[in-house]
């Protein structure tokens, strides 16, 4: 006999399932997403822009001379001030407004090259350029001078004299060569400053026009100018041809000024000791140069007297004691020189000394050579200059 509950299932509770299959998700308590404030954020970047807008609109007015009460001063620009310097004097005058400005503007306008000492007198009409502009001892109105700068003079000796001429004073035109961003002209070295050799070799020598009190940054690219248009075209096309950089061509070139007495046919022969010199591994001068006028262009640089002449002495100029070319260009050379300098004459030279006949005398061994300075026939530099 069959069991009566052997088909029986399991009882439950409708509610009860159901009570269980609710609670969980009443128990859960989901976060509240936050709405953005919109409003608060608005008036945030309102706020910040209406400051922001302010400010710029103040520092657009002193640096446009904006809105200014009209105020004449007389500035006085002392040798050494430098930028900040000068500000604190402006705004002490109230010729300006925001010292930190002005000195952010000037540093990007390159003021300290372009103010040169002096006693100004400013107003607030001006804007930030105009002051700068004004703070300079060069006016059109100051009359011209014509000043002729010699081949083979240095960058120091074309300073000094452009001061005589009052071109420019000799600090603001030696600041301008050390340390002026010369931007325009890319044979110049802009990462090194603070080196007045930068600019040497490219101050082309010749006859200038220049303003009484001229800018001085103004003087010295017209002589980089002069340069730039001098090298266009074949000549540049002729560097690059020779497996030289420019500032090796003009090297060389430099070095044939100083060296040369004579012509063209000299300045070529000159060259050609140079290049058989460098080129040369298997000859006893075994690439060095070895000439003096590398040596005086060191000493004036390290401001040694002419009778300490040595050489021993060391600097990258001295070509007795290190190989190849020096540093760089001794000198500014002319145009015969740079020719030279990419044409050399094919010759076996590999000496070259003065004779009292005015000429260079050339020779293919040191025997040959010694020989020339043992006699009467040499003429040592000082004797040739007298």
């Amino acid at each position: 006999m069959s069991d009566p509950n052997q088909f029986e299932t399991t009882s439950w509770n409708a509610d009860e399932v159901r009570l269980q299959s609710e609670a969980p998700s009443e128990r859960q308590h989901p976060r509240k997403k936050r709405k953005f404030n919109w409003l608060t954020y608005t008036a945030f970047v309102l706020i910040v822009s209406a400051i922001l807008a302010g400010v710029g609109w103040l520092l657009a007015n002193d640096l446009c001379a904006l809105n200014k009460k009209p105020l004449t001063a007389t500035i006085t620009v002392d040798e050494g001030d430098s930028l900040g310097k000068i500000a604190k004097k402006l705004k002490k005058a109230g010729i300006i407004e925001y010292k930190g400005f002005f000195v952010l503007f000037g540093t990007i306008a390159h003021a300290s090259a372009k103010i040169d000492p002096g006693i100004y007198d400013l107003n607030t009409d001006m804007d930030y350029r105009a002051l700068i502009s004004k703070m300079q001892t060069y006016t059109p109105d100051s009359g011209t001078v014509q000043v002729t700068v010699p081949e083979g003079y240095t960058v120091m000796d074309t300073i000094n004299l452009l001061a005589e001429k009052e071109v420019a004073s000799v600090d603001s035109l030696t600041e301008a060569a050390k340390n002026y961003v010369f931007s325009d002209y890319p044979f110049i070295d802009n990462e090194n400053l603070n080196d007045i050799s930068r600019l040497e070799g490219y101050l082309f020598p010749d006859t200038y026009e220049f303003y009484i009190g001229e800018q001085s940054t103004s003087a010295l690219e017209r002589m980089l100018d002069n340069f730039q248009t001098k090298m266009e075209g074949e000549l540049t096309n002729a560097v690059n041809s020779s497996g030289y950089t420019m500032d090796q061509i003009i090297t060389m070139a430099s070095i044939i000024q100083k060296e040369s007495i004579g012509d063209e046919t000299e300045n070529a022969n000159i060259a050609s000791v140079l290049y058989n010199r460098l080129q040369t591994d298997n000859h006893e001068t075994v690439g060095y140069l070895q000439l003096d006028s590398t040596i005086n262009y060191a000493m004036d640089l390290l401001n040694i007297p002419d009778e300490d002449f040595s050489t021993e002495l060391d600097s990258p100029y001295n070509t007795y004691l290190y190989q190849g070319l020096p540093k760089g260009p001794i000198c500014n050379p002319g145009l015969a020189a740079i020719q030279a300098a990419i044409s050399p004459s094919s010759t076996d030279y590999y000496y070259f000394a003065y004779g009292k006949d005015g000429v260079s005398h050339f020779f293919r061994t040191y025997d040959e050579h010694l020989n020339f300075v043992n006699s009467s026939m040499y003429a040592t530099a000082a004797e040739l200059q007298k």
